[in-house]
């Protein structure tokens, strides 16, 4: 069944929110890979490097603010785009074959790979020893290591929960005027400025009601248990919901463009701000009044900096790129297998006497190169390939004499899937 009330259905392939999806899963290797820099008080992470940086801590930080808010608002987009495409049977056929299939079948590689770096950086730290300690408990429900194939066993839940909803306001909404008045809704808060706050509010006051919120951390990771915490659903549920609503206006993506220099310097002041309240209580919950302040601050952050990035994306990607396609094309995989390369690379790197720079340039280098050879000689032309990115198509052909514009508006500057 086709919503009515609609605006009319974006082309098939949006060049910018690709590159956007692409940057979040990448930065996700960029996060994780200076988790071992961070200074703390106590260990974050099993590998500690001996050369910690407070810049890397800057990194963590505000990569953390905003990078999963955007790949799951860019999720719910998709989400629906495909739905539309395909139709309800082909989509979860879709979705079974591209994200749950690749989370069961990688989990138990990626399980054995990560517990046995884990293990030999623990013995690499203590001097080729393991020290003594209680063994490790076998999970037992619902708690389960998810690693960080969570954000798949997450997305899998918002399908569903999306679906469902979809088919009851459709049942109970047969003229549209429901699903009209949330466009004309999710309309007036983009164009008045108040989306931010609206969207930032869930999960603003759960973090609020929380009294163990770590503000340094953001919403609570989902990776240790099949029950998804309140924080996430509020928070990325929110974003994916979003996402899916704002496909129905692909007319506001002209708003995020427009906006994106506000939007920029809304981030950086909100996330410096963030960053303030964050710091003194690293590895505890702000105290007194800072909690409830930092409680609105940081969700504020991420929105103002998820339609920052997503306008950048719209002001000035907006065109095909060949090398921006295959870097989106590669991000999936590259994101799946990431985690033991580069806890790898940290072992290895950890205890020489190297400048932090260095050694996080050299881990970002052999990393990413080990990544995108992998998924050039093992990926792109395979099974594994179609299966996580769908049949590859030829790039459109393009006029002898064609000029794009940052300035042209995204609906201009969409074009066939590839």
């Amino acid at each position: 069944m086709t919503d009515m009330n609609e605006a009319p259905r974006s082309p098939e392939r949006l060049h910018a929110l690709d590159a956007v999806r692409g940057f979040a899963l990448l930065l996700g290797v960029v996060f994780h890979a200076a988790l071992s820099f961070v200074p703390s008080p106590h260990p974050i992470w099993p590998i500690q490097d001996s050369h910690p940086s407070q810049a890397l801590g800057v990194v963590f930080f505000t990569s953390h603010v905003f990078r999963m808010m955007t790949f799951f608002l860019i999720a719910g987009f998709f989400a629906r785009m495909t739905f539309h495409r395909r139709g309800a049977k082909s989509f979860i056929g879709d979705r079974l074959k591209r994200i749950a299939l690749p989370m069961v079948v990688a989990w138990p590689f990626l399980f054995v790979a990560l517990t046995a770096v884990e293990i030999w950086g623990v013995i690499a730290a203590h001097g080729g020893h393991l020290p003594s300690g209680p063994a490790p408990a076998w999970p037992t429900f619902p708690n389960f290591p998810l690693t960080h194939l969570w954000f798949l066993y997450v997305l899998l839940q918002f399908y569903g929960v999306t679906l469902i909803g979809r088919g009851l306001v459709a049942l109970i909404d047969r003229r549209g005027t429901l699903r009209g008045g949330i466009d004309r809704l999710v309309g007036g808060l983009m164009r008045s400025g108040l989306a931010p706050l609206v969207l930032a509010a869930p999960v603003a006051l759960v973090f609020a009601l929380d009294p163990k919120w770590m503000m340094w951390f953001g919403i609570f990771t989902p990776d240790s248990s099949f029950v998804t915490n309140l924080q996430t659903w509020a928070g990325y549920g929110v974003g994916f919901g979003f996402g899916w609503l704002l496909n129905r206006r692909v007319d506001l993506l002209e708003v995020l463009r427009r906006r994106w220099a506000l939007h920029t310097a809304l981030a950086i002041a909100l996330t410096g701000a963030a960053w303030f309240i964050a710091t003194p209580t690293m590895l505890g919950a702000p105290a007194g009044v800072w909690h409830a302040v930092g409680a609105v601050v940081y969700p504020l952050a991420s929105w103002a900096a998820t339609f920052a990035v997503i306008g950048v994306a719209l002001q000035f990607l907006s065109g095909f790129s060949p090398a921006r396609r295959y870097i989106a094309d590669a991000s999936y995989w590259i994101y799946l297998i990431h985690m033991p390369i580069v806890m790898v690379l940290q072992v290895l790197l950890a205890p020489l006497d190297w400048a932090w720079s260095v050694k996080f340039a050299v881990l970002l280098v052999v990393g990413f190169a080990v990544m995108f050879a992998s998924y050039q000689l093992m990926v792109r032309h395979s099974f594994i390939g179609r299966t996580l990115n769908g049949p590859r198509q030829r790039a459109p052909k393009r006029p002898r004499l064609q000029t794009q514009r940052a300035s042209s508006t995204p609906m201009a500057s969409l074009s066939e899937q590839p």
